[in-house]
């Protein structure tokens, strides 16, 4: 008679698929998380609205986050020494912010279906979000510009 197999060994293959429990509880991909579903809801709430020409700016930040968030959950940012990851993130976030606020601000403003305001309402909480992810990341890049030596910060490194 065979033993039965445990509950999680069931399917390996899909288990890899999934990032590891203590990603998914870290800061960074809490950040990460909330960046890429903001992002994919804005995307979705532009595609119903009358604003359809700011869906592009939502697309590619949930696809920026979500890629990053699986390169910092599979550990991409240390087998690719040659990237500074942090300073790319850093980037990200101050760019996408900044454009979340303007397309918000035009969404509200000059578009009056209820698609175009939810898509504005959160676009305004996505760049609180990503205000956040940058005040993090420029914090670790300051503290490794004081350090003064190659390696990236100790926060990126297990995150």
């Amino acid at each position: 008679m065979e033993e039965p197999e445990p509950a999680g060994a069931a399917h390996p293959g899909l288990r890899s698929l999934l990032p590891p429990r203590e990603f998914l509880g870290s800061r960074k991909g809490q950040l990460l998380l909330a960046e890429s579903v903001l992002s994919f809801i804005i995307f979705i709430c532009y595609i119903a609205s009358l604003a359809a020409s700011f869906m592009m700016a939502p697309l590619l930040e949930f696809l920026l986050a979500l890629f990053l968030f699986f390169a910092y959950a599979s550990k991409l940012n240390e087998k690719f020494k040659g990237l500074y990851w942090p300073l790319m993130d850093f980037l990200r976030c101050v760019t996408a912010a900044i454009i979340y606020f303007a397309i918000s601000i035009a969404a509200v403003s000059k578009y009056n279906d209820g698609a175009s305001k939810a898509a504005g309402v959160f676009g305004f909480v996505a760049t609180i979000v990503f205000a956040i992810d940058f005040y993090v990341t420029f914090n670790d890049l300051l503290s490794f510009l004081k350090q003064g030596n190659s390696d990236p910060p100790e926060g990126h490194k297990s995150e």
